[in-house]
Parts: structure tokens; sequence; C-alpha cells
């Protein structure tokens, strides 16, 4: 009896310690100005370090493209991915708190007709590839995928697609690229929450856990506020906000 009592409060001791977060995140992302960059410097980095360092975990930062961070994320070599819209990917594990708000705009000529949310879908759409607006936008059955930002001004220019959608930082990249801005015009179409995607293993699980925790914690406070305010964009929260 001694010998199997000892030997439950071993395994139960053991699953305890992996529950543990590590000592560090490795976080990928695309590289998103003023966000992500590839030094550590942006709002989303600097969220992301005041939710897991002052709990004991270092933030280690690594840039690539979009698709290829999912990729580093399944094989192991990083923990979470940055940037996830709701569920986008189900062999990962996602949070319940969104942790930023992506401000998704259309860009199209500004001969164009003014799109909305409820008639986007009606227009030939671009998008870059592996975001896949067709299931977070209503009425969007198909789009079409570009590897590159760069392209985009042709396409609207010659009349291949009538709208780009994206995030407005990205957007706005592109719209700084026309030698006659004046031609284009952006629109607001929606508001989508922004996650940390995590690698489904007892690690990102204990990372999620640990996430989940902080994120209410500092919504709750207020203390993310100035870090929005510092980079000057929308705080995404109020004391009473819920995860969605």
């Amino acid at each position: 009896m001694r010998t199997a009592w000892l030997a439950m409060l071993l395994m139960f001791s053991a699953g305890l310690a992996a529950a543990s977060p590590p000592a560090q995140v490795r976080l990928v992302s695309e590289q998103w100005q003023a966000y992500t960059e590839a030094d550590g410097s942006g709002l989303a980095w600097d969220v992301l370090r005041k939710v897991f360092e002052p709990a004991g975990v270092k933030v280690r930062v690594q840039s690539a493209p979009y698709s290829r961070a999912i990729g580093l994320v399944k094989r192991g070599e990083a923990d979470a991915w940055v940037g996830s819209y709701k569920q986008e990917d189900p062999d990962n594990r996602y949070p319940r708190w969104h942790f930023d708000m992506d401000h998704i705009y259309a860009l199209g000529l500004a001969s164009s007709p003014v799109p909305t949310l409820e008639s986007i879908g009606t227009y030939r759409l671009a998008w870059v590839r592996g975001y896949d607006y067709a299931r977070y936008l209503p009425n969007v059955s198909d789009g079409r995928e570009v590897q590159r930002r760069q392209g985009i001004l042709p396409m609207l220019e010659h009349d291949r697609v009538d709208f780009y959608i994206d995030a407005l930082t990205e957007v706005d990249f592109v719209l700084n690229q026309s030698p006659q801005p004046q031609r284009l015009r952006r629109t607001h179409i929606a508001e989508l929450p922004l996650y940390v995607a995590f690698a489904n293993n007892e690690t990102g699980r204990a990372l999620c856990d640990l996430f989940d925790q902080r994120m209410a914690q500092l919504v709750r406070s207020g203390e993310l506020k100035p870090i929005f305010e510092q980079w000057k964009q929308p705080y995404p929260f109020t004391t009473n906000s819920q995860p969605q």
C-alpha cells in the first residue's frame, strides 16, 4: 500500500511539474512595421513581454513570413506564432484572450464603389497568401492570393481585382508605395481579434494557460494601456472586456 501511494504521489508531482511554464517562450511572427519588428521592437512584442516576463518567462522573438511562421510552430521550432485569427489553425492551442484587434481595411481605386462589410463579398478581392479572409468576412467565398504586397498596386490599377484586403498598417504600406495615392481609397471593413497560437503540446498548453491568466490580470488593471498609447494605437480593452 505504501509503495502504491508513493507511486501515485510521484505521478501527481510529475504532472504538476509538466504543467509548469518553461523559462522562455519562443515567439515567431511576420515582420510588421512598428508591431513585430525583427529587432524585437514593436507594439505586439512589448505587449507579450508584459504578459510573460513578469511571470518569469523570457520572450525570444523570431521573424518569418506568415505561412513559414505557422510551419515553425508545427515543427516544434517555435512555441507560438503571433497574429493569428480565432481558431485559424485547429492543430494549435488557442487562448481564451486575444491581445489586440486587427483593423481590417479594403484598398481600392477612389473611383470604385465604397465597400461595406455586407457587400465586400460581391467584389473581386486579393489578400496575401496565408491570411484567408474568406473565413472571417461574411459572404466572401474566394479571393486571389498574392505572394508579396508589392504586386497589389498593378493589380488594382489594371483592373485585375477590385479591392485588396489587409490590416490597416499593411494597407497604408501599400498606399504609401503609390506615386498617386490620391487615386486610391481605403475603407474600414471589420475588426478581428488577434491571438497567439500556441503549439498543441505540453509546453504550449502551459504557456497558453499562463497567457490567459496574465491577460485577465492585465486587462483588469489597465497595465497594457500605456503600451498602446506609446505606439499611438487604439487600446482594444476596457476594464470590463471579456475574452472573444
